[in-house]
């Protein structure tokens, strides 16, 4: 009975090793497609901002209220990305580069593409002021940018 129990012993140990490794995937596909939503996102919004651009400039009416909102959107857009990439990165027991983005194995000391000393240990968090509530006429990164009306 001692081979059958070893045997036994060793399968369930290679199932567990399955296991985890098909969590692993399905977490790493999982933020592969939010990065995609993301940059889909990111890439309409770019869109709609040069359509804004564009129409404000034909119609001479000054955009420059319109395209800061939308600015600071797709900043919001852009580190919602990075903080999606570290998490990817962190998944694959990677480390990006600080300087380039490179994704380095997670035991470089040093960048592969840009030579950057590579920083292990996170930067610790700052504190953070609440946010305001936003009154209903403020305009939140989820609308749309007005288009210009023609006069």
């Amino acid at each position: 009975m001692g081979l059958f129990e070893d045997v036994v012993v060793n399968a369930k140990s290679a199932a567990n090793v399955v296991g985890k490794k098909a969590g692993q995937l399905v977490d790493i596909s999982k933020l592969k497609i939010s990065a995609a939503d993301v940059n889909r996102e990111i890439s309409r919004r770019l869109e709609a901002l040069g359509r804004t651009v564009y129409d404000a400039d034909k119609a001479g009416y000054d955009a420059k209220e319109l395209i800061r909102e939308s600015i600071s959107c797709i900043d919001e857009l852009y580190e919602q990305l990075d903080v999606i990439n570290e998490e990817l990165a962190q998944a694959r027991n990677q480390i990006n580069c600080p300087v380039c983005g490179h994704a380095n194995s997670i035991e470089s000391c040093y960048c592969n593409r840009c030579g950057s000393k590579l920083t292990k240990d996170p930067e610790p968090e700052k504190p953070v002021a609440p946010e305001a509530p936003v009154s209903p006429e403020e305009p939140t990164c989820t609308d749309e940018p007005e288009q210009p009306k023609d006069e």
